[in-house]
C-alpha cells in the first residue's frame, strides 16, 4: 500500500532526515527540495502521490508556491506546513484547498497520519468496512429466521442498504457478491413473510399491523402538520431508502433529520393503487366502491391518478382537517421552474404538497433509452444518476427555499423500484395488465411457486376487472415474461428497473421528516 511518490519542500530539508528516513521506512518515495521554483519545476515533471509544502521559504513562500503548483497538479494533495499560527494564514491555505495543515514542529506519526488520511483514506475505508461487513454477515444472516414483524424486516433492509453504499467503491468484487447474495436470499425471506402476513394486514388491523399506505396520511403525516406550522409533503415516485441515502447529505447544510423511519406499500406496489390509497386513505376497493366515477381498473381508458387532489381533500374532510392546502403535480421538468416562480403560493399555505414524477421517468427512460441504461447499469450507478439529478435539480433549489422559509419538510414515495433479471413465464389473454412484476386478469397460467397470488381480490381489498380475475404478484428480481417472443423480451426488460411486485425495495417505503435549520 505503502508506495506512494511523495515531494517534501522545505528551506531547512536537511533537518528533516528524520522524518524522510522514517517515511522510507514506511515504504514511501520521498523526494526533497528547499524552495518553491524547484518544486514547480518538479510538480511539472513529475505526478506525486502528495507534496508536503513549507509556508515560511525565502524568495517564493509556500503560499505563493501553492497556486501555482494547483495549476499544474489541480488534484494532487499538499500538505500546509507552517511555523505561524496566525489565524489568516490558515485561511489562506484552507481557501487555496490545501489537504491538511501542520505546525511546526512536527512529528513523524502527525506527518504519516496526515499522509495515510489524504492517500489511503479510501482504501482504509474500504478494508475496514469490508472487514466489518465480513464480520456481520453471520448476525445479518440469521436476522432473518428471527424477524417476525414488518418493523424487524424495515431494519434489516435498511442494515443491508447501508452496507451496500458502504461498500460501492469496495475493490473487492467478492465481498460485493457476497453482499448482492445476502439481498437476494433476504428478499425471498421477506417475501416468504408477506406470503404469510399480507391478507391478515389488510382485514385485521391489529398491533402488528404496520402503517401502510391507505393509513399513511393520518397515520404518519397528519400528526406532523397539527404541530408545526408550515408543512409540504414531497412524494418523489420511485423514491427508495438508498436513493435518499444519496441526497441526504446534500440537504445536510439546510435541514435536521428528526425522522427517518419506513412504512408498507400496498400491493400492487404501483402509481395506480399505492398512490391513489395514499392520498384517498382508502384500499382501492373502497375507492372504487365509494368513488366509482374516480376509479379506473387496469383496461380503462385515461390517466389513472387524475384524482388525487381530490382523494386529499375527501381524507382531510373526514378527519376533520381544515388546512389551507395547495396541490401541485409536476411531471414535466419545466413545471418545477414554473413552481419556484410562483412558491409564495407554498409559502402562504399551511399545508403544502407536492408530487415529483421524475425519478420514475427516469427508470422509465432507463428501459427505454440506450444511454440512459448505460449511466444507470446498477444500482450503484442509479443511486450515482439519482444524487447528479438532485443535485442540479430544481427540487434541490425548491427544498433549500423552503427551508429559509422555515417549512417542515415530509419526504416520501408510494413505492420502490427493484432491478429485475430473471424472467419468468406467465400466460393470460388479452384483457391481462400489462405490468412486468404483476398480473391481473382471469385465467392467468402460471407456475404456484414462482409467485404470490391473490386468487379473491377482495381479500386484498382489490377491485376485479371480471367475476374470475385474480392477481399475480412476481417476487425477488423476478418478472413476468408470455412465451410469445420470449427471448426478444427478455433481452429487452432484463436488468432494468420494475415496480409492481413484492421486495424489499419495493414494499419497504422510507419516510422521512426534515426540520428547517434555518427559521
Amino acid at each position: 500500500m505503502n508506495d506512494a511518490q511523495i515531494l517534501w519542500v522545505d528551506d531547512e530539508v536537511d533537518l528533516l532526515k528524520p522524518h524522510i528516513l522514517f517515511l522510507k521506512g514506511k515504504g514511501y518515495d520521498v523526494e526533497t527540495c528547499n524552495n518553491g521554483y524547484d518544486a514547480i519545476e518538479l510538480a511539472r515533471a513529475n505526478n506525486y502521490d502528495l507534496i508536503i509544502l513549507d509556508e515560511m521559504m525565502p524568495g517564493m513562500t509556500g503560499l505563493e508556491t501553492l497556486p501555482l503548483i494547483k495549476e499544474i497538479r489541480p488534484t494532487t494533495p499538499v500538505i500546509m506546513v507552517t511555523k505561524s499560527e496566525e489565524e489568516n494564514i490558515m485561511d489562506k491555505a484552507v481557501g487555496s484547498k490545501i489537504a491538511d495543515y501542520l505546525i511546526k514542529p512536527v512529528n513523524p506519526n502527525q506527518v504519516l497520519l496526515s499522509i495515510k488520511k489524504n492517500v489511503h483514506q479510501q482504501q482504509l475505508v474500504t478494508e475496514k468496512s469490508t472487514a466489518d461487513y465480513r464480520g456481520e454477515f453471520g448476525q445479518i444472516a440469521s436476522s432473518f429466521g428471527e424477524a417476525r414483524t414488518f418493523a424487524d424486516w424495515a431494519g434489516i433492509y435498511k442494515r443491508l442498504v447501508n452496507w451496500e453504499v458502504e461498500l460501492t467503491d469496495s475493490a473487492d468484487p467478492g465481498i460485493r457478491e457476497i453482499l448482492a447474495f445476502q439481498r437476494d436470499e433476504a428478499n425471498a425471506e421477506y417475501g416468504k413473510f408477506v406470503r404469510r402476513n399480507y391478507l391478515d394486514w389488510i382485514n385485521r388491523r391489529d398491533a402488528a399491523t404496520p402503517v401502510m399506505s391507505h393509513t399513511l396520511m393520518r397515520t404518519k403525516v397528519f400528526p406532523v402538520v397539527d404541530k408545526r406550522k408550515k408543512v409540504t409533503f414531497l412524494l418523489i415516485d420511485n423514491f427508495r431508502y438508498d436513493q435518499w441515502r444519496m441526497v441526504n447529505p446534500l440537504l445536510h447544510p439546510y435541514y435536521d433529520v428528526v425522522t427517518e423511519d419506513f412504512y408498507c406499500g400496498i400491493l400492487p406496489t404501483a402509481t395506480q393503487y399505492a398512490r391513489n390509497a395514499i392520498f384517498a386513505g382508502l384500499m382501492p376497493l373502497a375507492i372504487d366502491k365509494l368513488m366509482p366515477n374516480l376509479w379506473l381498473n387496469e383496461n380503462d381508458e385515461g390517466g389513472k391518478n387524475q384524482y388525487e387532489e381530490d382523494f386529499l381533500r375527501r381524507q382531510m374532510q373526514s378527519n376533520g382537517k381544515s388546512y389551507k392546502m395547495t396541490f401541485d403535480k409536476l411531471v414535466r421538468s419545466e413545471a418545477g421552474r414554473k413552481l419556484i416562480d410562483n412558491i409564495s403560493r407554498i409559502y402562504d399555505a399551511d399545508f403544502s404538497v407536492i408530487v415529483y414524477n421524475f425519478l420514475d421517468i427516469l427508470s422509465h427512460a432507463r428501459t427505454e433509452t440506450e444511454i440512459i441504461r448505460e449511466l444507470a447499469e446498477d444500482d450503484a450507478a442509479f443511486r450515482s444518476l439519482t444524487r447528479s439529478w438532485f443535485e442540479h435539480s430544481d427540487l434541490f433549489e425548491m427544498l433549500r427555499l423552503l427551508s429559509e422559509r422555515g417549512h417542515t419538510v415530509i419526504i416520501t414515495t408510494d413505492h420502490g423500484t427493484i432491478r429485475v433479471d430473471n424472467p419468468v413465464k406467465i400466460v393470460g389473454d388479452r384483457e391481462t395488465s400489462s405490468n412486468l412484476r404483476y398480473k391481473t386478469g382471469r385465467n392467468l397460467n402460471y407456475n404456484a411457486k414462482d409467485v404470490f397470488v391473490i386468487n379473491k381480490p377482495e381479500e386484498a381489498q382489490l377491485p376485479r376487472t371480471n367475476i374470475t380475475s385474480s392477481y399475480v404478484f412476481a417476487t425477488g428480481r423476478d418478472f413476468f415474461v408470455y412465451p410469445n417472443n420470449y427471448n426478444q423480451y427478455v433481452r429487452y426488460y432484463r436488468n432494468t428497473f420494475q415496480h409492481g411486485g413484492v421486495s424489499m425495495d419495493e414494499m419497504i417505503v422510507p419516510f422521512i421528516v426534515l426540520e428547517p435549520k434555518s427559521k
